[in-house]
């Protein structure tokens, strides 16, 4: 008898499903959504629905495709890999516009004069 040999993903049901969580709340579960993934990584419509589907997740060229437009794809990603300490440089782009959002406001409530 032969034992097997390959390299084979050690939990590849739990990689599909996080990965389909992220793209159908990122993206939604219409038709529309299975379009844009076809666009953002070139796969075919039946691989980008197993992926929608959780049944298989992506791989190789196709997964770099999807976190390079993708946020939660990277979040997901990040969050399997064990870093999640590098989910916050992800997010920093995305912070700093709400931080001088939330400073501007503060400023302008501080230089409101009280009324007697």
């Amino acid at each position: 008898m032969f034992t097997k040999t390959g390299n084979v993903f050690p939990d590849a049901e739990h990689y599909a499903k996080q990965i389909a969580s992220a793209l159908h709340a990122e993206l939604g579960a219409t038709h529309r959504a299975s379009k844009i993934l076809m666009r953002w990584t070139n796969a075919s419509e039946r691989t980008v629905k197993n992926w929608l589907a959780g049944t298989s997740g992506p791989r190789g060229e196709h997964l770099i495709a999807l976190i390079a437009h993708s946020d939660a794809a990277l979040k997901a990603f990040l969050s399997m890999a064990g870093r999640s300490h590098a989910l916050l440089a992800a997010e920093l782009h995305n912070l700093r516009p709400c931080l001088l959002a939330a400073l501007e406001g503060i400023d302008a409530l501080m230089q409101q004069k009280p009324k007697a």
